[in-house]
């Protein structure tokens, strides 16, 4: 089921359960994943992006290994926040995705994750180009999943888009 938002995804996950990050791009599936505590994401992996029914069972078997109870999806919005035809395409595979893996899925806007993650590995890691093409999606998976979690964190106050 798609879920309103990630707070809503938080609040419903049982105590224990892991979040799976999703950055889907034409290629290839970011994945991130967090903690049990729902505090740091970190880069889990890249899947070749397929058929929705073999990407699903891909991500059924990261869920099951690692014991995540639902999944936050990049939502690529355009800079002055609204939704053009990527971000259409995001929803509608989201919602799709959800219905396969029979478990919650939210959306989360994830504007720049790719340029910081690429400024940062130019910046601080210095890698090349080729190097970077090899991280670049599992780190803004995590980028997006942490700024998914650092919003929802109980005690925080909520963030609105």
């Amino acid at each position: 089921m798609l879920v309103a938002s990630v707070a809503a995804l938080r609040a419903a996950l049982p105590r224990g359960a892991r979040l799976i990050g999703l950055d889907p791009g034409a290629r290839t599936i970011g994945v991130a994943l967090s903690d049990v505590t729902l505090t740091i994401a970190s880069p889990y992996g890249t899947l070749s992006r397929g058929k929705l029914k073999a990407n699903a069972a891909e991500i059924a078997a990261i869920a099951a290994k690692e014991g995540a109870g639902g999944v936050v999806v990049g939502l690529p919005l355009a800079m002055d926040g609204t939704a053009g035809p990527a971000a259409q395409a995001a929803r509608d595979w989201a919602g799709a995705l959800a219905a396969a893996l029979g478990l919650p899925v939210a959306l989360w806007d994830e504007r720049l994750s790719s340029a910081a993650v690429n400024r940062m590995l130019i910046g601080e890691a210095d890698m090349t180009r080729a190097r970077r093409a090899a991280v670049v999606d599992k780190a803004a998976a995590a980028w997006m999943l942490q700024a998914a979690l650092d919003a929802t964190r109980p005690g925080t106050a909520p963030l609105t888009l």
